[in-house]
């Protein structure tokens, strides 16, 4: 057991606000850790200290051999990979200049880590922008590597493969679970379950207690309207009422002595309830077509590239389709050329579409959030700040004006503004980026929920396995059912 890294006293404030206060941190050679917690939380800024790219003085940082990074935002050249037959492993080729697409870039990252040999790697978001044979290799690659490997990722699939170990970030500090990701998500529900049988014995014994003081306030109310009558009738007297006052002293003293007990236990606070949202569809948005969105013979040139010949696919009314297939096949093409009703695609004159896009997002920077998204909607407010908690946002940023939100509050409020709106058909390329896990999981709750039909093209592997009714797969210019 070789220790690769040793931390100390990692203090970090922004404007005033803690992000991060570690006091001890050990990484050591046979670690595979996953980094969790909600964006902006610190998870980067971590591995940024760790790795000395961020100095602190507080922070002592002692590194026992090399280690390598791949960063979500830097570039990496051609020209820095040592060993250049990994990129051949991620299906790169003749890759040269600067106009590489997201995903050429990430392999570029990973090509260059893996071939330092280091003692450990650090990875922040391996795997955005991938295909899913890519995610494969580094899946498996990080999975057998030599050394420790501390990464943060929003794949759930991809940690579940890689990690024994999750260090969750929140208010600060960090708290270690062993296992992998759904072993963690087992954890965090028995300590949700525990809380909640401890709530539950908390409220019940302080009910109980205070029932008895109420029993004997109300006996000492009644003793002191019995000593009193007796006082004002004729023949009362004196020892028997003494005798009363002193049981209802002993009845005072009693009920304080219970209170005591109610101020010393220990206060458990209420666990907090998990939002829910109820969708509708209007009735003038009702569909009756078994089939609203079908392609019996596609075809699709861009250029001189074919992209889809003699392709057909279908979408069932209400169900959740998912669009898979490597990077450049057509995915996003396909889910424009429905938007924009091309030929070869038949739709329903009644289907309403809701698209949300990869990029280009368009709204009024000056607009105030609650506006923006009551626009078009027939939710109450009340509903619509249930969406927002739901997906992880402080329930003021409906109070802010849209170009104060961050990139991922800004997609955040775009889905909300979508799942809310007025359509029967959703189209979602890539939902999940930019969102943290618990956002994610959020998310496929609410598309699950959805009572239209939702197409949607992502790599998350398990974003689709818990969501798809319906898998679709572009392959060699055709569009095929998986099953």
């Amino acid at each position: 057991m070789e220790l690769i890294i040793k931390a100390k006293n990692i203090n970090l404030e922004y404007s005033g606000k803690e992000i991060l206060n570690i006091d001890n941190l050990e990484i050591f050679n046979y670690d595979k850790i996953g980094i969790v917690g909600k964006n902006g939380i610190g998870k980067t800024t971590l591995l940024k200290i760790l790795l000395g790219q961020i100095k602190l003085d507080t922070a002592e940082i002692k590194t026992y051999g090399k280690i390598s990074y791949i960063p979500q935002f830097e570039q990496t050249k051609l020209d820095d990979i040592e060993d250049k037959t990994i990129l051949g492993k991620l299906n790169v080729h003749n890759v040269t200049g600067d106009n590489l697409s997201g995903g050429e870039e990430t392999k570029l990252k990973i090509a260059k880590a893996l071939a330092e040999n280091s003692d450990a790697i650090f990875a922040d978001e391996p795997t955005c922008n991938l295909d899913n044979e890519s995610i494969e290799y580094i899946t498996n690659t990080l999975k057998y590597y030599f050394g420790s490997v501390v990464v943060i990722s929003h794949d759930r699939y991809f940690l579940d493969e890689i990690v024994n170990k999750i260090w969750e970030i929140e208010n600060g500090k960090i708290t270690e679970y062993w296992g992998n990701y759904t072993q963690y998500l087992e954890q965090k529900e028995q300590e949700k379950q525990t809380h909640l049988r401890k709530y539950e014995q908390y409220i019940n014994e302080k009910q109980r207690l205070e029932k008895i003081v109420n029993e004997k306030l109300k006996q000492a109310q009644k003793l002191e309207k019995s000593k009193n009558k007796k006082s004002t009738e004729n023949g009362g007297r004196l020892a028997h009422q003494k005798s009363t006052g002193s049981k209802e002293k002993a009845l005072h003293k009693s009920a304080k002595a219970i209170e005591k007990r109610i101020e010393e236990l220990e206060e458990i606070s209420r666990p907090i309830r998990e939002k829910q949202i109820h969708f509708r569809i209007s009735g003038s948005l009702e569909m009756y077509n078994p089939v609203p969105i079908k392609s019996d013979n596609l075809n699709k040139k861009i250029d001189n590239k074919v992209i889809f010949e003699n392709a057909k696919f279908k979408i069932p009314i209400g169900k959740k389709v998912a669009i898979i297939g490597a990077n450049g096949v057509g995915k996003t093409t396909l889910l424009k050329m429905i938007v924009n009703e091309e030929d070869g695609i038949e739709i329903s004159p009644k289907v309403q579409i809701g698209y949300f896009a990869q990029n280009g997002y368009k709204f009024e920077k000056e607009r105030n959030v609650l506006d923006f998204l009551k626009e078009s909607s027939d939710y109450q407010v009340s509903e619509i700040r249930s969406m927002i908690a739901m997906l992880g946002l402080e329930q003021n940023v409906i109070t802010r004006k849209m170009q104060t939100l961050s990139g991922g509050e800004i997609v955040k409020i775009l889905l909300c503004k979508m799942l809310l709106g007025k359509y029967n058909v959703l189209i979602m390329d890539e939902p999940n980026n930019y969102l943290d896990i618990q956002s994610i999981e959020a998310l496929e709750i609410l598309m699950k929920q959805y009572k239209g039909t939702i197409i949607f093209v992502s790599h998350d592997k398990r974003l689709v396995e818990n969501v798809a009714d319906i898998i679709y797969e572009i392959k060699d210019n055709k569009i095929t059912e998986k099953t």
